[in-house]
């Protein structure tokens, strides 16, 4: 059976890129990951990906010297891999319309809230869990969606939802939002959209 291949873009621990890997075989059957791509060498990511036997390259801005050529070097690996869908899984860089539009409706990434409460530019990490726990709301949750050039702009692909508990530190929101929804509904969608373009190219 023909898989779709995927590129798993990573800055950091790797947690929600793990949640793919262990969906492999069972939840995420139409798509595999063939590329985990960092734009931090440092990336704990990159670990986990070598483990899983997964091949790696890691991108760095700074030596690039502008967005612009950080972007061309990241399409220039995801051609060399054929790669046909990628998932943003806790990447720290905003993408251009530049890039987000070579890949309309193949880009993904996972958002700790139910967008679009608590999203844009600016909420990342914590600082989206604190903002829910600020404004007081009962439940929040994690959204996959489409990737546009507007940060958490694109089309919704899938929500679940999660209760906020008394005495909830953004920490332990954080975690409980992660093993709830987002581990969960990220190879889901993964499975969704390689499906989708599966039947497009058969």
């Amino acid at each position: 059976m023909r898989k779709t291949k995927i590129a798993v873009l990573v800055s950091g621990g790797g947690t929600n890129l793990q949640a793919l890997i262990d969906a492999q075989g069972s939840t995420l059957v139409s798509g595999e990951i063939a590329l985990v791509v960092s734009n931090n060498a440092g990336a704990y990511a990159l670990e986990r990906a070598k483990k899983a036997g997964i091949e790696t390259a890691v991108v760095l801005k700074k030596e690039l010297g502008s967005q612009e050529a950080f972007e061309a070097k990241l399409k220039e690996i995801l051609t060399e891999h054929g790669i046909e869908v990628i998932i943003l899984a806790g990447f720290m860089t905003i993408l251009t319309e530049s890039f987000t539009a070579c890949y309309p409706k193949r880009i993904l990434n996972v958002h700790p809230s139910l967008i679009p409460s608590f999203c844009g530019a600016g909420f990342y990490g914590l600082r989206v869990h604190q903002a829910a726990l600020d404004y007081g709301v009962k439940v929040t949750g994690a959204t996959v969606h489409f990737v546009n050039e507007i940060p958490d702009g694109g089309e919704i692909i899938a929500q679940k939802a999660v209760e906020v508990l008394p005495g909830d530190t953004p920490e332990v929101l954080q975690r409980r939002v992660m093993e709830q929804a987002e581990w969960i509904l990220l190879p889901q969608a993964a499975e969704t959209v390689c499906a989708q373009l599966n039947k497009q190219t058969n």
